[in-house]
């Protein structure tokens, strides 16, 4: 593995823990959001969370094969 890959794992899990931690800070504080709705900022970080979760997870499995 190069190490501009091992940069651009990090900076790609950076990403993603973000997402995670502002999706959930947001979850902890908006009464308008639930497990089944969200509002529109709710919405666009749960996308976001789930769209760089998934992006990790690739990366991860093609580092595997």
């Amino acid at each position: 593995m190069t190490s501009a890959a091992v940069l651009m794992a990090e900076s790609l899990y950076d990403r993603y823990m973000q997402a995670a931690a502002a999706h959930r800070a947001h979850g902890e504080t908006c009464t308008r959001c639930s497990p089944d709705a969200r509002c529109d900022t709710g919405l666009r970080l749960h996308e976001s969370f789930t769209r760089l979760q998934d992006a990790y997870l690739r990366w991860q499995k093609q580092q595997r094969t």
